[in-house]
């Protein structure tokens, strides 16, 4: 298990936790926006400020902050 932030672009993983999902906070946000357990995502683009990750058919630009906070395992 390692942070999204951590993969490299063009390496695949899937979701298996993200940090306390309080309301309002930047888990919530990263939930309503698709990222939940179970999701499979592919790292796009890992260079400096955010991170562009596909997820489904969308493709989502997260803060690194809050892609280092969802944790994943590597496929």
């Amino acid at each position: 298990m390692m942070p999204l932030g951590l993969l490299g672009e063009g390496e695949a993983g899937e979701i298996v936790g993200v940090a306390a999902a309080a309301p309002g906070s930047c888990a919530s946000r990263a939930e309503d926006m698709g990222l939940r357990v179970g999701k499979r995502v592919q790292m796009l683009s890992n260079g400096a400020g955010p991170v562009l990750v596909k997820v489904d058919e969308s493709r989502i630009a997260i803060d690194r902050g809050v892609a280092m906070k969802i944790k994943v395992t590597r496929s």
